[in-house]
């Protein structure tokens, strides 16, 4: 399948979100395996990557500044101590799990969701990092020990019921990712009707990494905002060492 081929299908799934069908390459004989381990290759991911950084700096980019000087907000990043791990290990995985692992998962939502929550708002701590190796433990080992419970699913009418409402579960857990990120601004006194517009880099990204979650799965979407995340420090890093007026 050709990026733009997956271009179109991602338009037509933000029209009308659903479940099917696959894009190519991904199969359901082993769900749980094709879930964490879709078999998509790392360029097609940074094809994907290079569109949304695309995007961000030639159309959303310059609204999401526009509206932080109109506002008067301020980013809390600190180039000269970027940090790292949290964009590139804890943020994919903990953010991933909370706002889509269980657009796919929903029988396991009930438990998954508020424990990864509690993980995010803990932050990268020991006591986080325990309880999101728990949250992998419980969903990764009953299935290498091939126990018959994990094949369990809703029943029909509560499918069909998800199923009917899929549309706006998606819609909005693309807009809770996006207000998540307002916290990596200092608002100050900007209006509630501008911080919206802050944001927008990260609705567009939350929609494709949704699509992908749910067209490929889990591990794909980790990996992308990894990618996604490491691309925009790189540039400040190489700023930093090769451009250090440039930065100030």
């Amino acid at each position: 399948m050709r990026f733009r081929d997956e271009l179109r299908d991602f338009i037509r799934f933000v029209l009308r979100p659903r479940f099917t069908p696959r894009l190519p390459g991904r199969r359901a004989a082993n769900g749980w395996w094709e879930d964490w381990f879709p078999g998509v290759s790392v360029g097609r991911l940074i094809k994907w990557a290079c569109f949304l950084w695309a995007v961000n700096i030639v159309f959303l980019g310059p609204i999401a500044v526009t509206a932080a000087g109109a506002g008067g907000a301020t980013h809390r990043l600190d180039i000269n101590n970027i940090p790292w791990l949290q964009a590139l290990l804890w943020a994919p995985v903990v953010e991933e799990l909370v706002f889509r692992y269980g657009l796919r998962r929903i029988a396991q939502a009930w438990w998954l969701v508020p424990a990864a929550v509690g993980a995010m708002l803990m932050g990268p701590k020991w006591s986080a990092i325990l309880l999101v190796t728990g949250i992998f433990t419980v969903c990764w080992l009953p299935y290498l020990m091939n126990a018959p419970y994990t094949r369990r699913s809703l029943a029909w009418r509560h499918r069909l019921t998800y199923r009917r409402f899929f549309p706006w579960v998606f819609h909005l857990a693309s807009l809770a990712f996006a207000a998540v990120h307002l916290y990596n601004f200092n608002l100050h006194q900007t209006p509630l009707w501008l911080m919206p517009l802050l944001v927008l880099p990260q609705w567009l990204t939350g929609l494709v990494l949704g699509w992908l979650r749910v067209k490929r799965g889990i591990g794909a979407s980790m990996l992308l905002h990894a990618i996604f995340n490491g691309g925009p420090l790189l540039v400040v890093w190489l700023v930093l060492r090769y451009l250090p007026d440039m930065a100030v």
